[in-house]
């Protein structure tokens, strides 16, 4: 656009609307080449009602206040240029320029708020918006006005939208503690890390020779931490929004009273070095510790072969498992999303499972992925995603797989149900580039979904809010597949590829799950084709086990070739051989233990037949409760003293 040097080349714009804004107006350059500025030229009687419009708009509606000031009087200048000023006025976004927020700033020339009446309602509101523009009454011209709009645009320093309803973390009083306002996201972080310790059990920042890494757990966290997590499984959904965030987040997870996943810790890190995972591992074993002195869990389930189990082995001292939810969901989607033919799919997915199972049926892996390319070479998109992305490190997934235990389906639910619960709660405002931001990351995560848990498990325990108790209690497909009764499957004993699902809401809606048994199984509901393993085929995995013509999950394979390690690695009338023996007996009694619990619908049967467990006197009414629990007890037993 060409800049004018000039007042009297710009034309006076009298708009025929009531009130006009921003956009009614044509805009010229005015000044020169090295500064200029957005001008135009109106009556000056209408200066209210170019204000009233830009209150009005409808991105962000706000109002203008006067933040500085100046008059002259007529006669006051012998010599004066074109734009010089008889009244100058600096209108300014009541959303500004102070930042009232978390690490935000005050002008350093005010020591006081300003009480005009046209303020912003709220200093909290008050997020450090840029937008102004100038109102100059012409000295040579009084019945014209120069707007001058210096900034258009209602953002902060940084360039994020400060409020309105595009920026809905910034709206009420609620926004005072929104760490937005910089450049730099790392000053935002480390406001929020201060104001939060409690919060916080790990905090590194970056610098040259450390990655960043922040480690949140809320206090209610870390009780469900000790509760769920001692003489428990551990699990980790470790690499969620590796693409999409600027850090990934691991979730630690343990798994409540009706086994569905509860996040106890978050990592925020792209640093997945042994020594850096070492560190967090240990301060977070010390905090849960700090709570109940004989903390310890019985597994930790990893989903990423390319995790580091070194550290989680000197940690923990646990048993380490492995969970194929990740590779199973990352497959089915992908068959999914590049073919179209349902036929082919199901045909695809289950060479797929093939090529994992081969493990343990003494098949060359090499083979199974040869009959794989082979047969399919066809699909060229598929094939070029598999062979560019999978297969480079194919070997060592299946190096991983065969060598740790493999966790059940009832964990494939579990994990999956909150990984999709994260996810919605994430990705759902992904304007401006929110999820480059940590800060923003950070706020998601304490607010949204620890408050949602929160209200998950309180309503529950205490049977109150029944939607709410309903909707959580159904959110794994494991328990959505034990509603689905026996009478719904059809198994065909002449085809055993094929299984069908009645529907329970429409009965002439009926499910086709395809290789039926495996955890590669195929089904052709919605919930299954978005890459989720759904009700149905858990439903008629769960009845195809000790069938005829049905083959063992893998889980159980994995399971059992454990056993068999175990037993031929001992030479003959060895102590190593009785030891073996001994940890065999004793792992098949606790599993017997598990079966026949989850089996009873008498939970005081198993009671009964329990040995009795003496403690001293003293002691006798604390024995077995946690010790942060027992100390609370005690102290309110103890009587009120005069």
């Amino acid at each position: 656009m060409e800049i004018v040097e000039s007042l009297e080349e710009i034309p006076v714009q009298n708009p025929q609307v009531e009130d006009f804004s921003w956009s009614d107006l044509t805009w010229t350059k005015f000044g020169t080449s090295e500064h200029h500025d957005d001008v135009a030229l109106i009556p000056y009687s209408r200066v209210d009602e170019f204000i009233i419009g830009e209150c009005s708009n409808a991105e962000c509606p706000t109002r203008f206040h006067i933040e500085r000031g100046r008059k002259r009087s007529r006669g006051s200048l012998k010599e004066y240029k074109t734009d010089e000023y008889l009244e100058y006025r600096l209108y300014w976004c009541s959303f500004g320029p102070e930042n009232y927020g978390e690490g935000g700033d005050v002008l350093p020339s005010r020591k006081y708020r300003l009480n005009t009446r046209n303020r912003a309602a709220r200093p909290q509101s008050m997020r450090g918006c840029t937008c102004h523009f100038v109102v100059k009454r012409l000295y040579a011209r009084p019945l014209l006005a120069l707007l001058i709009y210096n900034k258009r645009r209602h953002v902060n320093k940084a360039g994020f939208i400060c409020h309105g309803p595009l920026d809905r973390d910034a709206i009420g009083p609620g926004a005072k503690k929104i760490p937005y306002g910089f450049r730099d996201d790392q000053a935002s972080i480390k406001i929020w890390a201060e104001r939060n310790k409690k919060s916080i059990f790990f905090y590194q920042e970056s610098s040259e020779t450390d990655q960043f890494m922040l480690g949140i757990q809320t206090e209610w966290q870390l009780q469900q931490f000790v509760r769920f997590g001692h003489g428990s499984l551990v699990a980790a959904d470790s690499t969620f929004g590796i693409k999409k965030l600027k850090y990934p987040l691991c979730t630690l997870l343990v798994f409540d009273s009706r086994h569905h996943a509860l996040p106890v810790a978050w990592i925020i890190s792209r640093s997945y070095l042994k020594s850096d995972v070492e560190k967090w591992m240990k301060i977070l074993l010390q905090r849960a510790q700090s709570v109940e002195p004989g903390f310890k869990i019985n597994g930790f389930i990893i989903d990423d072969a390319a995790t580091e189990i070194d550290p989680i082995r000197d940690t923990f001292c646990c048993p380490i498992l492995f969970s194929l939810w990740r590779v199973r969901r990352t497959w089915l989607r992908n068959v999914v999303k590049k073919c179209n033919n349902i036929e082919v799919q199901r045909e695809l997915f289950k060479c797929l499972g093939e090529v994992v199972y081969s493990i343990w049926d003494e098949v060359d892996t090499s083979k199974a992925l040869e009959r794989l390319t082979q047969d399919f070479v066809d699909e060229t998109a598929f094939m070029q995603y598999f062979t560019s992305t999978w297969l480079p490190k194919i070997e060592m997934w299946l190096s991983t797989i065969k060598s740790l235990p493999l966790a059940s389906q009832e964990v494939f639910g579990a994990i999956e149900a909150y990984h999709v619960k994260l996810k919605v709660k994430l990705f759902d405002d992904t304007h401006l580039g929110a999820l480059q931001r940590v800060d923003w990351l950070v706020h998601k995560l304490t607010t949204e979904l620890h408050s949602s848990y929160w209200l998950d498990r309180y309503a529950d325990e205490s049977d109150s809010f029944q939607n709410v108790k309903e909707e959580y209690i159904a959110s794994t497909s494991w328990h959505r597949a034990s509603e689905i009764p026996d009478s719904a499957v059809t198994l065909d004993e002449n085809n055993s590829l094929v299984a069908k699902v009645q529907s329970q809401k429409d009965i002439d809606v009926t499910r086709v799950v395809w290789n039926p048994g495996s955890e590669f199984a195929f089904c052709d509901c919605a919930w299954s084709l978005q890459g989720n393993l759904c009700k149905h085929i858990i439903k008629v995995n769960t009845m195809c086990e000790n069938r005829k013509g049905y083959g063992d999950s893998m889980s159980l394979l994995s399971f059992k070739e454990k056993l068999r390690n175990i037993k031929m690695k001992p030479l003959d009338n060895s102590i190593a051989l009785d030891l073996s023996m001994a940890l065999t007996l004793q792992m098949v009694e606790q599993i017997k233990q598990l079966v026949q619990l989850s089996e009873t619908d008498d939970i005081s049967s198993i009671v009964n037949d329990l040995p009795v467990k003496w403690g001293c006197k003293k002691g006798r009414t604390t024995i077995g409760i946690p010790a942060s629990i027992a100390a609370f007890i005690k102290k309110k037993k103890q009587k009120r003293k005069r």
